[in-house]
């Protein structure tokens, strides 16, 4: 997918960068106008520092102690043919203007500030300096200056504005056309330097995040396969892109993963509802026609019969709220609703306890429960779920095991956790079926009858109280469930 180019981010750092050398090219401009006038003003003001005094001595200005007003005028007349650039004004004690060369019409004060005159007087070094320009209300300009008619006897002023009027226009025409010639090429050349410089390192720098674009919108129009292999994960080294990209690439297979077990998840659910259809259909035909048939017949019917339709319409109904209360079970399981309550407790005397409960279910089977090798042990889990476990897996084993031959249980230590096993005398799991038999629904040998659902809940009631379950075949033939529980402390406890 080609996206524009200021939507990427190489073309937005693009126009950054361009924007930013304009801007800075531009406040150079501005500041290097503003600094070679500073410049040229104080190199001006210090060459002609004297130019006042120099004025007035070397054009005899004063003539026995007064200041020559012939002289002065053509002096005015005289500089301003040969240097129109400085204007001369003549100013008394206070700074205000008695004659000047410069047209009348031209002048907008009537006096100037005496304070940088006295300043420049009291520290010829003080450069630059501005005083007041006659020419202007506001305009202030470099300046010479010197007592008349001397400096012991001063009654007024020399002022010389040394950058005048002539000055400026000479230099907005011929010297700033020339500075912004330089400048507009100084800006252009470092423009386009910077820019190219730039974006050759912005394509370095972006040129990983194009890379994973490209992956990120691969995995999007085909998100069923991850983007890399897993044997392909190498450490993360280098710096954030490289995280990044190491850090999209496992929440890639994770996503993955998590759609194929989704997808694994959807079957299962199919394959559910297709079980539970069946596995309630069964006993509710059986229950539905022995009762129409005990309706039909009810007045044709021996007692004995009768009495034989409805103990297998009861046995069945018995299956069918057995059937639901496991599937209500189980689902209750997957959403999580059932909590452990966790304590210690003496994994002996429960086991004692199951085998009594289910001693007349295993007689009446003709099959005998034994109990062998029991230690005694305290596992820290939920004693009513691991009833619940027990009894699932000894009616399993009750179930499968021939008549007359025992159902054996025992109870040791083993890996830091109590193992309790329940083993039965039947033909065993075919070994390709072994990693099937705590799915849901799954039967394999088991009598018709069952829908299977015992083993898968009592898979899950062991992993809510971190505990597991585990199968195996004895080589004296039948399978063994092995319980494992987390062990409560060393204490061993006495059963009698």
């Amino acid at each position: 997918m080609v996206r524009p180019m200021l939507r990427t981010l190489y073309g937005r750092l693009a126009l950054a960068l361009f924007l930013l050398l304009v801007t800075v090219g531009g406040l150079f401009t501005v500041l290097s106008l503003y600094s070679v006038r500073e410049y040229t003003a104080a190199v001006n003001q210090e060459l002609n520092r004297d130019l006042a005094r120099n004025l007035v001595s070397d054009r005899n200005l004063v003539t026995d102690g007064q200041l020559n007003r012939d002289a002065l005028k053509k002096l005015f007349e005289l500089y301003m043919t040969i240097n129109p650039s400085i204007e001369i004004y003549l100013l008394d004690s206070d700074g205000r203007i008695l004659s000047y060369s410069a047209d009348p019409d031209k002048i907008k004060r009537k006096r100037v500030s005496l304070a940088p005159i006295r300043e420049l007087l009291s520290d010829p070094q003080a450069f630059p300096l501005l005083g007041d320009d006659p020419r202007s209300h506001d305009r202030r300009k470099v300046f010479s200056v010197t007592p008349v008619p001397s400096e012991a006897h001063p009654t007024g002023y020399l002022y010389v504005v040394l950058r005048g009027e002539e000055y400026d226009l000479a230099e907005s025409m011929v010297h700033s056309h020339q500075l912004l010639q330089m400048g507009a090429g100084a800006l252009a050349v470092s423009l386009f330097v910077g820019l190219l410089a730039g974006l050759l390192f912005f394509r370095l720098l972006t040129r990983r995040l194009a890379r994973l674009t490209e992956r990120v919108e691969a995995f999007e129009a085909d998100a069923g396969s991850a983007v890399t292999d897993p044997a392909d994960e190498r450490p993360v080294t280098g710096d954030d892109i490289d995280y990044l990209s190491a850090r999209f690439d496992q929440m890639s297979r994770r996503i993955v993963a998590q759609l194929e077990l989704l997808k694994d998840k959807d079957h299962q659910r199919r394959q559910l509802v297709a079980q539970v259809s069946h596995d309630l259909r069964t006993p509710l035909a059986s229950v539905q026609g022995y009762l129409e048939a005990l309706k039909l017949k009810q007045d044709s019917l021996e007692p004995a019969e009768q009495r034989r339709f409805l103990e297998v319409a009861l046995s069945e109904s018995r299956r069918l709220a057995r059937l639901v209360d496991e599937l209500f079970e189980l689902a209750a399981l997957e959403a999580r609703e059932k909590q452990a309550v966790r304590e210690p407790f003496a994994v002996a005397e429960l086991v004692h306890d199951v085998v009594q409960k289910h001693q007349p279910e295993a007689e009446q089977a003709g099959v005998p429960l034994r109990l062998d090798a029991v230690e005694p042990a305290r596992a820290m889990a939920d004693i009513a779920l691991c009833e619940r476990i027990l009894d699932n897996l000894i009616g399993n084993a009750i179930n499968h095991s021939p008549e007359g031959q025992p159902v054996t249980l025992s109870v040791r230590r083993d890996e830091g956790g109590v193992v309790v096993s329940v083993a039965d005398a039947g033909s065993g799991i075919a070994p390709d079926q072994v990693e099937h038999v705590f799915e849901p629904f799954y039967q394999g040998s088991a009598r018709p009858g069952h829908a299977g659902l015992g083993l898968a809940i009592a898979h899950r009631l062991a992993a809510l109280q971190d505990g597991r379950i585990s199968v195996g075949n004895r080589p004296t033939g039948g399978a063994e469930f092995r319980v494992w529980l987390p062990l409560a402390d060393q204490t061993a406890i006495s059963t009698g």
